[in-house]
């Protein structure tokens, strides 16, 4: 694959195997390599790269959830398995994204109902899965040893690992042969020191998708948007220690003042639109998945990715 000489890239970037077909021990019926870019995504083509795939965000105890999503989905958001069925067959979405929203309960310790709900999604969809845990250090080991158990064979990317907490992540990943995301405060030195942390105890490089943290647009979203950028330059120019894939996710849009006081009429449309640009800037910075909570969002970004690479055909001359 060609390299830009101009910028110096040089090096690609490593790659993430994501869900296990049957071929490979697994029950998905597809599975993605994601990463090994030489370049920027839509800058220019580079033999067919694919667009960004696009997660559906889903919770286990919608309370935790935004409300325009809950009115919008409907009484979905209260049976995780059809809300996953959905996200695949109705949805469109690439992969599915299960926040443990349950955990967040005081005092929670039902660790096997854990185990039942992972069972239920995966089961509920043959897509690759990603699955958010407690972030609560008290529970955390067991929770992730839960979900590490429960998919085992399935090749799942697990979240979220972070500078002050990630062992326990990181355990069941090695254990079970998943995947995890590494978290850190929009910088680059950060990013890069989580990675080199979860290297010393074990995690191969191609076991570690970066996610930079990404504020909403308006919000901080352009100094995520410039480490993301400082992030893949480096990367391409041969830090190995942050040449893997990179997530985002667009959940903090539907936080923000200009979405949550929109009148109720308005409310899908305005979430909808942050979304959507917020996601379409973080894949045009290199982003390999971008998330999206909103249903109205995913067929926006299917249609503005093919719209990109359509300009990056013309751009370099490709018929």
């Amino acid at each position: 694959m060609p390299f830009d000489v101009q910028f110096g890239w040089t090096t690609p970037i490593g790659d993430v195997v994501l869900g296990a077909t049957r071929a490979d021990g697994g029950t998905r019926r597809v599975s993605y390599r994601i990463g090994r870019g030489t370049t920027l995504p839509f800058l220019e083509d580079v033999n067919g790269s694919p667009a960004p795939l696009i997660a559906f965000e889903i919770c286990d105890y919608p309370a935790f959830w935004s409300p325009i999503i809950r009115d919008y989905c409907g009484d979905l958001v209260n049976n995780v398995n059809e809300w996953t069925k959905t996200a695949d067959a109705t949805y469109g979405a690439d992969l599915v994204r299960l926040h443990l929203t349950s955990t967040k309960q005081r005092n929670f310790s039902d660790i096997a109902s854990i185990g039942k709900v992972v069972e239920g999604v995966l089961s509920a969809t043959s897509l690759p899965v990603i699955i958010e845990g407690s972030n609560e250090p008290k529970i955390d080991s067991e929770v992730y040893q839960k979900c590490g158990e429960t998919g085992q064979g399935e090749r799942l990317l697990l979240g979220t690992a972070e500078a002050g907490k990630y062992r326990s992540i990181a355990a069941a990943a090695l254990a079970y042969n998943h995947s995890i995301i590494a978290q850190s405060p929009i910088d680059i030195n950060l990013a890069k020191q989580l990675n080199i942390l979860l290297k010393e105890i074990g995690v191969q490089r191609d076991h570690i998708v970066i996610d930079p943290y990404t504020g909403a647009l308006g919000y901080g979203f352009e100094y995520s948007f410039s480490a993301m950028e400082r992030i893949r330059f480096s990367a391409l120019k041969g830090d190995t220690d942050l040449a893997m894939p990179m997530i985002c996710s667009a959940a903090d849009t539907l936080t923000i003042k200009e979405v949550r006081e929109t009148g109720p009429e308005e409310q899908d449309a305005a979430a909808i639109r942050w979304e959507f640009y917020t996601c379409l800037a973080a894949a045009a910075a290199g982003a390999e998945i971008v998330c999206v909570r909103h249903p109205g969002t995913i067929p926006l970004l299917r249609a503005a990715f093919a719209d990109m690479k359509k300009e990056a055909y013309v751009t370099t001359g490709v018929p």
